[in-house]
């Protein structure tokens, strides 16, 4: 028997019965389809979760002051020109000091007064010092008023900011009227609604003072440490991280431990391979149902078909030919299966990417083997079936 001949007397088996055929088909499909799938859409998400965190996090040192404690002494370890030393490396764009004030359960109200316990509306709120530098690398923007400026720092005025859900809680809503906060009874003129703060999301419910006026009313922090937040141009953060101490603090670069940007194809690797591995499992277990299919569907079909196999065997077919056509019709529905998912999966990510506005990537060699690998598991799920078949004497064949 030709290759020819065996591969016609498989599809007029298949074509037999065309809806069982379809149906068993539809675990390969759905095997593949979901393995080119998850690969597709792991491969184009890594690529946006690079995009976006070089945008953010690959842009971001910390600079954290660890030389300030009840045994060294609660002193700023950072010098009074930090901002400036920072600023003057390559690569910096904006740099700022900020702490939380060392305050225990302060009374925020936008009233003076208030009975002893209570801590007025804004009671839940927190509250911060900050540099206006630090302000500008946390990209804070302003929904209403404006952010204090160095007049401001260097004059140590009692102006504050107000994360605008924060302002809302205290029934602040318009600046025209000079609104004022007080902070355990003592007043400071709100001149601006932060918002949005991109790197810092917690100031949106805070208030906000200059480092020069906390540092007058309320000394140095002592429960949390200061730190500097600095902002790099893309890819000047593990530079910048690396001379940050000696730029501070040539004499004690002890007292400082900085933070570098973490490194985004180590991430994006990690997330990936994560995906994959989730996502993987599924697939297999949807390519293990179809091949489980194919294999009954191909085991009930040699049941149905003995007399045909005992005819053929009777005219002169040997064994290993009716094995051969059993295990050709299996493949080809696997393949065909693999064909049919393989086409659906690349619709499905390109549609997921154009809706995401993404950019769709595949892999070659995620999507060209997509229908061998059908074609392999149909050969498997078929191996058994086909060899039942063979072993069939054509005598108790005809008999049945």
């Amino acid at each position: 028997m030709s290759s020819i001949d065996l591969f016609n007397e498989a599809l007029a088996g298949i074509l037999q019965r065309p809806g069982r055929s379809l149906l068993t088909m539809l675990g390969t499909v759905l095997g593949i389809c979901a393995f080119v799938t998850v690969l597709g859409l792991s491969t184009t998400a890594a690529g946006q979760i690079d995009r976006r965190f070089t945008q953010l996090a690959v842009t971001e040192v910390t600079v954290e002051d660890t030389g300030t404690g009840a045994l060294t002494g609660y002193e700023l370890s950072f010098p009074s020109n930090a901002s400036d030393r920072i600023e003057a490396l390559n690569g910096v764009v904006h740099a700022g000091l900020w702490w939380q004030v060392p305050i225990h359960s302060p009374q925020i109200s936008t009233t003076p007064a208030l009975p002893r316990g209570d801590r007025g509306e804004g009671g839940s709120l927190t509250f911060y010092a900050a540099e206006p530098g630090a302000l500008e690398a946390m990209g804070v923007e302003m929904a209403f008023g404006r952010s204090y400026d160095e007049f401001h720092q260097s004059r140590g005025e009692q102006v504050a900011l107000l994360g605008a859900p924060a302002a809302a809680r205290l029934g602040i809503t318009r600046l025209d009227s000079f609104p004022a906060v007080f902070i355990n009874g003592r007043p400071y003129t709100v001149i601006g609604l932060i918002d949005s703060a991109e790197r810092r999301p917690e100031f949106l419910l805070s208030v906000v003072i200059p480092t020069s006026t906390a540092l007058a009313t309320y000394g140095p922090p002592t429960d949390d440490p200061a730190r500097m937040i600095v902002e790099t141009a893309v890819g000047a953060g593990p530079l910048v991280a690396s001379q940050a101490k000696l730029a501070l603090r040539p004499d004690a670069p002890d007292h400082f431990r900085v933070i570098a940007p973490p490194d985004p194809k180590a991430l994006r690797s990690g997330v990936t391979s994560d995906l994959n591995v989730l996502f993987l499992l599924l697939a297999g277990v949807s390519l293990l149902i179809g091949a489980v299919g194919i294999a009954n569907t191909t085991f009930v079909a040699v049941l149905e078909r003995t007399k045909e196999i005992g005819l053929r065997r009777a005219l002169g077919a040997r064994p290993r030919h009716i094995a051969a056509q059993f295990l050709t019709e299996s493949v080809t529905l696997g393949t065909l299966g693999g064909l049919i998912g393989t086409s659906l999966a690349v619709a499905v990510v390109v549609t997921i990417a154009v809706v995401r506005e993404w950019t769709a990537i595949l892999a070659p060699w995620t999507v060209l083997p997509a229908p061998l690998a059908g074609g392999l598991v149909g050969l498997l799920a078929g191996l058994y079936p086909a060899l039942r078949a063979a072993w069939i004497e054509p005598v108790d064949a005809l008999r049945r």
